[in-house]
């Protein structure tokens, strides 16, 4: 599992805390004493994987100092119903004002998290590692692609820099020049940075043929059928790595897995993210 990472989340607590107090709470102002104290406790409502604990802790931290928000469960563990994941103590007016926006981290990186690990487990036995993209909540990036490593997933790349990623479009584009899928390869081996690797999307196991002569270092086999990704994984042979894409599923990883690529990256980790019911829980004392 990969560090929280702080940058990123302090910007977006900021941001969300603007969001839902830039003109105070009116229904906590108006009825909870300044000066009345209490705890609660954050619980898990299903079985799931944790991430975000901490980041849920720190919204509570940074509404008010006073609060004292530890977290009693690590990022990466998995959840069962009732469980206590953390202890919030201090004003209740300011816990109350924290809870939605910790609530939203903590359940969505947890839910990316624990969707991961099923993938994840749904492979095993194989070589195959589960992998993200790029279709990440705007902004959250950072948070997004932590939570995939909390479930046992692997990142692809963060932004588009840190790649050669040729696509369809790209290959569209530069097919009216006359260059097939090899040349394009030469190309971005030419003009890109020394030290990026050069990725390839193909859909037949032919093209991957083009795409492993031009000297590609990934070969990405969109939406083709386990036995086409077999031969296609069979052609290049552990020259270059692979990896499985197009509309991966729980029900169509393991055959996706079992075609012998190297890598299968799923979307819907982030973009179609189910969040995990976790709840604030006031103890009464």
């Amino acid at each position: 599992m990969g560090d929280l990472p702080y940058a990123a989340l302090d910007d977006v607590i900021d941001r969300a805390l603007r969001e839902d107090l830039s003109l105070g709470d009116a229904t906590t102002d108006a009825l909870i004493p300044d000066d009345l104290v209490g705890s609660a406790n954050l619980v898990a409502r299903t079985t799931g994987v944790l991430a975000g604990v901490e980041a849920a802790c720190l919204v509570f931290r940074t509404v008010d100092s006073e609060i004292e928000a530890v977290p009693l469960v690590q990022d990466g563990l998995r959840l069962e119903p009732g469980q206590t994941i953390a202890r919030i103590s201090g004003p209740m007016g300011e816990i109350l004002k924290a809870e939605r926006t910790a609530l939203n981290l903590l359940q969505r990186m947890s839910g990316i998290a624990s969707m991961t690990a099923e993938l994840v487990d749904a492979v095993k036995g194989t070589d195959a590692r589960i992998i993200d993209t790029r279709k990440t909540a705007p902004g959250l990036r950072a948070l997004d692609k932590y939570s995939v490593t909390a479930g046992g997933g692997a990142n692809h790349r963060f932004n588009l820099g840190d790649l050669v990623l040729i696509k369809d479009n790209h290959l569209e584009t530069l097919a009216a020049e006359g260059l097939g899928i090899a040349d394009v390869v030469r190309r971005a081996r030419q003009n890109a940075r020394h030290n990026l690797r050069i990725e390839v999307e193909v859909e037949t196991v032919a093209q991957a043929g083009e795409a492993l002569e031009g000297g590609a270092d990934i070969i990405l086999l969109d939406n083709m059928s386990p036995d086409d990704m077999a031969a296609a994984v069979k052609l290049v042979d552990g020259r270059a790595l692979t990896e499985a894409s197009g509309d991966i599923s729980m029900a169509t990883v393991r055959a996706a897995a079992e075609s012998g690529v190297d890598l299968i990256s799923v979307g819907a980790l982030t973009h179609s993210v189910k969040a995990l019911n976790i709840a604030l829980d006031y103890e009464n004392t």
